[in-house]
């Protein structure tokens, strides 16, 4: 009788098993479909970008190119609408992505302190979640500050995200009081606290907002398109977004340039893309086991 018991325990086992790799394998052709439906067009875009223009004219474009050519890139890195944009691209960002960080980190510290109107800040913070301030009061705003056609239009609207603030405060709050306590026994200030103790018993989360930031800021589009009125300092994104939707390659190039009587509409598109993809791809991996961390963070703290 006990050898009938232990028997169909182990049948129910195996067949516990043999369901547990059939939904394994199910759920592992999925992902590698939906996979397949992210990297495939990205693989197309970066092969046709340099496909050499006598293969792509002729439509004989794979997943491989027959010819490698790189002249689409050399025409539009060697555009001066390129560097204009590239140099407002990376004023942006490097001086954004920072200030994003150092002022929701800062505030998210001093909310997580007993100080006087904490839960005004607090409530005011957690309304500007439920409601934000609109179009047109934001553009009137920055109007009259003196903004409107400069670069820090693009950065300072986006230097303060409420959902940041309370991830960072609930994280802030997690940290033991004992170390602060130890701290302030040896003589630090709160300031020195926070930048010696405080952030690099942060650094998963701030590596993950700090992607965040530099995504966003990156990307920059509406802001832009909102508040610079100079072509000569629009960012990237517009940039390429001129070279998707321009109709013909004088647009965007100069036809002094003997490359651009060689190079089809279609493979200056695909160059854009990537020359404006390509950072993002590139730092990425850098950050991603921070990345990992700081997203549990964010899902147990906030």
């Amino acid at each position: 009788m006990l050898t009938a018991a232990i028997a169909e325990n182990n049948k129910k086992k195996m067949g516990m098993h043999a369901q547990t790799v059939f939904g394994q394998t199910i759920l592992g052709i999925i992902l590698l479909l939906v996979a397949a439906t992210v990297i495939l067009p990205f693989l197309y875009v970066l092969v046709v970008s340099f496909t050499d223009p006598s293969v792509y004219i002729s439509g004989t474009v794979y997943f491989w190119p027959k010819k490698w050519s790189a002249k689409a890139y050399q025409l539009i890195l060697s555009g001066s609408g390129f560097l204009n944009a590239l140099k407002s691209t990376l004023f942006i960002t490097l001086i954004g992505t920072p200030l994003n960080v150092l002022f929701n980190a800062g505030l998210g510290y001093m909310l997580s302190k007993p100080v006087p109107g904490k839960k005004f800040v607090n409530k005011a913070v957690m309304f500007t979640m439920l409601f934000g301030a609109g179009m047109v009061p934001t553009y009137m705003n920055m109007a009259n500050l003196g903004l409107i056609n400069s670069w820090w239009a693009c950065i300072l609207p986006s230097t303060c995200g409420a959902w940041t603030v309370m991830v960072m405060k609930s994280f802030f709050e997690s940290i033991p009081k004992e170390l602060e306590e130890a701290a302030t026994i040896d003589g630090c200030g709160q300031l020195r606290i926070f930048a010696v103790i405080v952030l690099p018993l942060s650094m998963a989360m701030l590596a993950t907002f700090t992607l965040f930031a530099f995504v966003s800021y990156w990307n920059t589009y509406f802001s832009a398109i909102m508040y610079l009125t100079s072509s000569a300092k629009a960012p990237l994104q517009v940039y390429v977004q001129k070279i998707v939707l321009s109709t013909t390659i004088s647009d965007v190039v100069d036809l002094a340039n003997e490359l651009s009587k060689e190079v089809p509409q279609e493979i200056m598109r695909m160059a854009a893309v990537i020359v404006v993809v390509l950072p993002v791809v590139c730092v990425y991996p850098f950050l991603q086991k921070y990345f990992a961390s700081g997203v549990m963070v964010g899902a147990v703290k906030g």
